[in-house]
């Protein structure tokens, strides 16, 4: 009996977790002059990388997409600006939208 609840939970476990890792956020960053090797860190000195997010469903897929259009702090003066598309389940995320705006407050700092 106890044997079959620990294999009943296991497939419940890894079912969730398997949907949570459905969510892909695309992150292409423009870096400020001369600031690509520091702006490009986040995703192994690469312009472009893939992330990886806690998400259970399209929407909450999008709030980690327009999370990530973050730029604060010190990294206004690294970044530029960032592009932004996600995926669920395989499947472009509000049409393949490009989640960071241009014309955000935190983009276009570079000194």
């Amino acid at each position: 009996m106890m044997k079959r609840a620990s294999l009943v939970l296991a497939v419940f476990l890894g079912m969730g977790s398997a949907h949570a890792a459905d969510c892909t956020v695309s992150v292409t960053r423009t870096a400020c002059p001369g600031k690509e090797a520091e702006s490009f860190k986040k995703c192994g000195g690469e312009k472009r990388c893939e992330e990886k997010k806690t998400a259970d469903s399209a929407q909450a897929c999008a709030k980690a997409a327009l999370k990530a259009c973050d730029n604060i702090g010190d990294r206004q003066k690294v970044t530029k600006s960032k592009v932004i598309t996600a995926t669920f389940e395989g499947k472009p995320v509000q049409e393949g939208k490009n989640f960071c705006e241009p014309d955000r407050d935190d983009f276009n700092k570079c000194e």
